[in-house]
This record gives C-alpha cells, sequence and structure tokens, in this order.
C-alpha cells in the first residue's frame, strides 16, 4: 500500500479539532482555494450541466422475493443519487438493493435521501427524513462537495459523525463511501489538480477515522475506485467528466456491496488482521480504492496504545485481503 505519514497526522489533528468543535486545518491557503474555485468554475462553463441536477426517482421495492423487505436508505450527494443515469437501475442505490436481495433472498424497501450538490452539513435534514424509513441500513457518498465548498475539514467530519451515530442510535448499520479523489477530475488543470488530491485524500482519512468511531463502516473511494477510472476515463466519467458513467456507477455500487453484505451479516467477512493505529489505518485506505475500515476488539479491548483497533480489507474483486 502506498501512504504518507503526513496524512495520518492530518487525520489526527482534523478528527481532534472535530472533537473539540474547532474549524480545524485547512490544507490549502486562500490564494490556492480562490485558484481552485476560479479552475472549478471555468470546468463547470466547459462542460456545463448536461446531466441537469437530479438523478432518476428510484424510491421502491427490489427483488423478487417472499419476506419482510430489509430497508436501506442512501444518503449524500449526487454520487448518492446517480447523477447522470436516466434509468433507475443504473443508480448505486438500485444496484445495492437489487443485488442485496439477492443475497439476503427477501426483497430490499430503497429510500433515496441524497441531494445533487449536498456537503455535510446537510446531513442533519437528510438524517430527519431517513429515519422516517426506519432504516436497518444507511449508506451515505458524501465529501466532494466539502472541498468545493471550502468547508473546513473538521467541520465536515462532524457533521458526518453526527450523522452516523444518530443512525446507529436509530438502529440502523452505517456505510460511507469516503470523499473521491477529486485530482482525477480531467476539467481541473494541473497544478492544482494535485492539491485537490491532497485535500481529498486528507478529508477521506479524517472521515474514517470519525465514522468508525460513530460505530460506522468506511469503503475508500479514492481516485473513484482505482486504475479503472484513471486508464479510461472516458469510459468511467460521464459527459461531463467529473461524475460517473453508468459503467462507473456500477464500480461504485459494487466496491459498497460487500461492505454492505457484511454489516448485515449476510457476507462473509475476509480474515480479520489488526491495525495499531485508527489514524494509520485511515491513512493508508486513503490510499487504497475499494478497502474497508471498521472497528474490532483485540483480546477483548477496543483500544491500543495507539488508539482504537480496526480491521482493515482489501475489498476489490480479485485483490488479496490484507490489514494493517
Amino acid at each position: 500500500m502506498s501512504w504518507t505519514p503526513g496524512t495520518a497526522r492530518t487525520a489526527r489533528r482534523i478528527a481532534a479539532a472535530a472533537a473539540v468543535g474547532g474549524g480545524g486545518i485547512t490544507a490549502l491557503g486562500a490564494a490556492a482555494y480562490g485558484l481552485l474555485l476560479a479552475e472549478a468554475m471555468l470546468a463547470r462553463w466547459i462542460v456545463g450541466r448536461p446531466h441537469g441536477t437530479e438523478g432518476p426517482a428510484s424510491d421502491g421495492v427490489y427483488g423478487a422475493f417472499d419476506g419482510d423487505p430489509i430497508r436501506m436508505v442512501m444518503l449524500g450527494d449526487s454520487i448518492s443519487v446517480g447523477l447522470g443515469t436516466t434509468d433507475p437501475a443504473e443508480t448505486p442505490g438500485v444496484l445495492i438493493a437489487s443485488s442485496l436481495a439477492v443475497v439476503a433472498e427477501r426483497p430490499v424497501w430503497l429510500t433515496v435521501v441524497g441531494r445533487s450538490g449536498a456537503a455535510s452539513a446537510e446531513l442533519d435534514e437528510q438524517v430527519d427524513r431517513a429515519l422516517g424509513a426506519g432504516p436497518e441500513i444507511a449508506v451515505i457518498f458524501i465529501g466532494a462537495n466539502d472541498v468545493t465548498t471550502q468547508t473546513p475539514p473538521a467541520q465536515a467530519v462532524r457533521h458526518l459523525q453526527k450523522a452516523v451515530r444518530r443512525l446507529r442510535e436509530a438502529g440502523a448499520e452505517v456505510v460511507v463511501g469516503t470523499c473521491p479523489d477529486l485530482g482525477t477530475v480531467r476539467p481541473i488543470a494541473q497544478p492544482l489538480r494535485w492539491v485537490t488530491r491532497r485535500w481529498s485524500r486528507q478529508l477521506a482519512a479524517a472521515q474514517t477515522v470519525a465514522v468508525v468511531e460513530a460505530g460506522g463502516r468506511t469503503v475508500a473511494f479514492a481516485d473513484l475506485l482505482g486504475d479503472e477510472f484513471t486508464a479510461n476515463p472516458g469510459e468511467m466519467f460521464g459527459p461531463d467528466r467529473y461524475h460517473p458513467s453508468v459503467q462507473g456507477y456500477l464500480q461504485v455500487a459494487y466496491a459498497v456491496l460487500p461492505s454492505v453484505g457484511s454489516a448485515l451479516g449476510l457476507w462473509p467477512e475476509p480474515r480479520p488482521q489488526r491495525s495499531e493505529s485508527i489514524y494509520l489505518a485511515a491513512a493508508m485506505a486513503a490510499e487504497e480504492p475499494g478497502t474497508e475500515v471498521s472497528a474490532t476488539r483485540v483480546a477483548g479491548r477496543a483500544t491500543g496504545p495507539h488508539g482504537r483497533w480496526v480491521t482493515m480489507f482489501r475489498r476489490r474483486p480479485g485483490a488479496p485481503s490484507d490489514a494493517a
């Protein structure tokens, strides 16, 4: 795995700032952020909005099985609603729900409360709506808009952690797809692409710490789930070169599905190995697409000398299961 000690230290500082209510560190100065926003506005002007601002309506029951349906909710941003697709069957929520129904041999009742353009601050309102569905499993995709709206990392992480805690207190299992690496977005030019990559991965690492501490588990989106997006951007990204294509959303859904199944006890866990530090694991996961991080206990203890014990699984198809 490729990772940097600095990312682990940054995740620790962001998590600490979130815990005490501070604004947290910023990875970018004001001048750099101004340039980033200018690049983003230019990219949006060049590309336009070929998808509009809404995903297809996809609430409903999926899976032709008998029995009480598993209640699943999708929260977050444009990725959660499948912006750019026209058929509900192509959205991540429906792809996950339909596959989960086959694994469980039960129908899945899907409720989508995510919104295109949402940042972490909007999760509280989304959770209010999600709880009305009485969810057993909640899937959250969030983070990209925190970067583009200059949200301080600790503030974004605090909103996410609160959302996960509320869902867990209501009895729902929670799986979070962490902030994708915006450095893969082609309309953003260099040298700012590497800056957004650093910011995105630091936020993803801090999200992992916060989510695991709140009782959820994370799946690293990293460079939007791996080599396929880097090597085949024309195929994996949609017309706006920012959101995934239909094939890209399929990759997103299948990266998250095993963690959803495991959270519900329907999917076998890989052989667990431990990490001595949640911060180290978070930093390593931020560099490895499809990596799941979740809490564990060692010798009956939840924490060790360097923080909470966690397991780290590489869930990508064909990849070995390992941990740090």
